[in-house]
């Protein structure tokens, strides 16, 4: 479903993201994980096309999405990192503006509205006022928007941030419904988020992906031995009789 080949986004003389390359398959859960300021925003808004890359190529599909952007991004649905709704529209109003942006048909528009209510827990909430809605209700606005014109890849930026512990499994346990229908391509820096939702994880670091496996495969390696640096202050004596108490 898509293929990044050497991938780099400069802004002046620094590289936010360097000479990335991987591939997601159809049907499959690919998280992006990383620390604030390792570039995974970045790598989102390259994969829907809301900017250029200053080197390499993206392909969804088979589609190169520098080449023909309005191509590609009709089989993306984009979740960003904050979900801009108009607050001031029912939740119907909304979805139905959005979809007419989106292209759906007329004779469809209804169906499609209905459906991803009810694919994303809404289906009691079309005339509610999107400013009424909790943080949770309005994060599932934003997705039941990414899905009106059934795209085959969604891609969520952050898509639990700001989110209570309630809320967060309600969105993760949608998640992986969705990912029974869609690829799905999803940035955060929580680990957590990444082992309850995804097959494979991506960890970026400064612009570069430093690993990327299975989740059990990573954890694997997590609990493999390592060395310990330890600062202790005190007594000389003291600390290496402690120390020479320890096992191994």
């Amino acid at each position: 479903m898509i293929t990044v080949s050497h991938l780099t986004k400069r802004f002046g003389a620094r590289a936010a993201v360097h000479d990335v390359s991987f591939d997601v398959g159809d049907r499959e859960t690919v998280g992006i994980l990383g620390p604030n300021g390792a570039g995974k925003t970045t790598i989102m808004r390259l994969l829907t096309g809301y900017m250029a890359a200053s080197e390499g190529v993206i392909r969804i599909g088979g589609t190169d999405i520098g080449r023909k952007p309005d191509a590609a991004r009709k089989r993306i649905g984009y979740l960003p990192e904050n979900c801009p709704l108009y607050e001031d529209l029912r939740v119907d109003e909304y979805l139905r503006f959005r979809a007419g942006l989106k292209g759906v048909p007329a004779d469809r528009m209804q169906v499609r509205i209905e459906t991803c209510k009810e694919q994303t827990g809404l289906g009691e909430s079309g005339r509610r006022i999107i400013g009424n809605l909790s943080k949770g209700f309005r994060q599932r606005v934003g997705l039941a928007e990414t899905l009106l014109h059934e795209p085959d890849l969604l891609i969520l930026d952050e898509p639990t941030i700001g989110l209570d512990p309630n809320q967060m499994r309600s969105i993760r346990a949608l998640i992986r419904d969705l990912a029974r229908r869609h690829t799905i391509v999803l940035s955060t820096h929580i680990l957590s988020e990444v082992e309850a939702v995804c097959r494979r994880v991506m960890i970026l670091h400064e612009g570069r992906i430093v690993a990327s496996d299975t989740v059990e495969q990573l954890k694997a390696g997590l609990r493999a031995p390592g060395t310990v640096v330890a600062e202790i202050r005190g007594p000389h004596g003291e600390i290496l009789q402690h120390l020479s108490m320890l096992s191994g």
